[in-house]
């Protein structure tokens, strides 16, 4: 009897230089183990791999230090029953290009097919079915898309699709003109001749470069400066040429998608992950009434070690964190507390993230407008901040290991 064709599934977690936008809540914390729903934001991909048929083995690769991945990367093989691995990079080589330098590893299996996902993407990630549908279409690689509103598709790849076939015909990465409300929701499969194609973007470019030593034409256009020849990227270097060749196909979510950039695209998402674990995992949803524990409403996350005051009232969007204490009267609306978090007695906080080991005083409030989109549209405060008594911060940032004694509002507190 065949042995059933065996998946391995890729993750991309990028490295220091990529969470910039993420500040202050990437300064100790490596972006991919950033909790959304009480769970690292790389958690919500990897769940999803373990839906997959036969998958052999999920990859991590990115250029953070291997300390920072490998006490996760243990304790989630053992939770998922699968083996994980983290490939560090010695340099950012692209998103294709770092599928390529693994690619020895990646292939060890033997696999039929490859999953590759970007860890800062929040969706459902239906990836059983995508794999059906790419089984069908016969293509390379299939991509999932969704339809936006044309006023934001310019800030990511577009594309355009067959309509009948699915097939995919043109690809453009944040175009200027508007080309279609289909984007690209960076996860895909590949079959193993992903390989071959990148090996010749990569071959050509060592030609181009070779060429450029003899032309002074070429010199003196130097502003036509090449990228590395190992540098790769999946959308310019790969879609784009293939598109219209019958390589490509789509496959489109109706669902819920997301890019998690900044902090409050994490607040947001972390919303759509808890409504979602009604559906995949209600036993992390918490619940209660007021009488014996704390007043639930909506979907909300509260870790077990927390200890929450009856009297306590939170939710909608609320995912608490490890040994959080939340006092008498305490009031949380559509926010992340993250560990060792103090909320004192009648405070309240609404449209923000807490940061680890920090304290809000009694009768204090940290609150914003909640729009995800504006800098300061949600308040953020960094590792060990102190909020003392009767203090209101609204709409700020706050970075860490500040104090504050007066109350503030539109401001970064450096």
């Amino acid at each position: 009897m065949e042995s059933p064709e065996k998946v391995v599934a890729v993750i991309m977690v990028g490295g220091p230089t990529k969470g910039t936008r993420f500040r202050p809540l990437s300064f100790n914390t490596p972006k991919p183990l950033f909790p959304l729903a009480g769970q690292p934001m790389v958690h919500h991909p990897m769940s999803a791999c373990k839906r997959i048929p036969n998958l052999a083995q999920i990859y991590l690769i990115g250029f953070h230090e291997e300390r920072e991945f490998a006490l996760y990367v243990s304790s989630i093989s053992n939770e998922l029953k699968l083996p994980v691995r983290y490939l560090k990079e010695d340099k950012p080589h692209g998103s294709a290009g770092g599928l390529y330098y693994f690619r020895d590893i990646i292939m060890e299996d033997n696999p039929s097919h490859i999953f590759l996902l970007n860890c800062d993407v929040c969706c459902s990630f239906p990836l059983p079915a995508m794999l059906e549908a790419h089984k069908r279409y016969g293509g390379m690689g299939t991509m999932l898309v969704i339809k936006v509103s044309a006023e934001s598709a310019c800030q990511f790849g577009e594309l355009v699709a067959d309509q009948a076939t699915n097939e995919l015909l043109h690809y453009t990465e944040k175009p200027e003109t508007f080309v279609s409300d289909l984007i690209n929701c960076g996860v895909y499969v590949f079959t193993p001749e992903i390989f071959t194609v990148i090996e010749s973007v990569t071959f050509n470019r060592e030609d181009r470069a070779n060429l450029r030593r003899v032309s002074s034409f070429e010199a003196l256009q130097s502003a036509t400066r090449a990228l590395p020849t190992d540098f790769v990227r999946l959308d310019q270097d790969i879609l784009s040429p293939l598109a219209g060749k019958k390589k490509l196909y789509t496959y489109q979510t109706l669902d819920f998608w997301e890019q998690i950039k900044t902090p409050g695209m994490s607040l947001k998402c972390s919303g759509l992950y808890l409504a979602q674990f009604r559906f995949t995992s209600p036993h992390l949803l918490a619940s209660g009434d007021g009488k014996k524990n704390a007043t639930i409403v909506g979907d909300v996350y509260i870790h077990p070690s927390a200890k929450v005051h009856p009297t306590a009232k939170i939710g909608p969007n609320v995912s608490v964190s490890a040994n959080v204490r939340l006092g008498a009267g305490s009031r949380l609306i559509n926010c992340i507390i993250l560990d060792d978090v103090e909320i004192k007695e009648n405070a309240v906080v609404i449209n923000s993230i807490v940061g680890w080991k920090s304290l809000v005083g009694k009768w204090s409030r940290a609150q914003a407008d909640g729009n995800y989109n504006a800098k300061l549209g949600i308040t953020i405060l960094g590792e060990a901040v102190t909020v003392e008594d009767e203090v209101v911060v609204t709409n700020s940032i706050v970075l860490p290991n500040k104090t504050l004694n007066v109350s503030v509002q539109d401001e970064i507190i450096l």
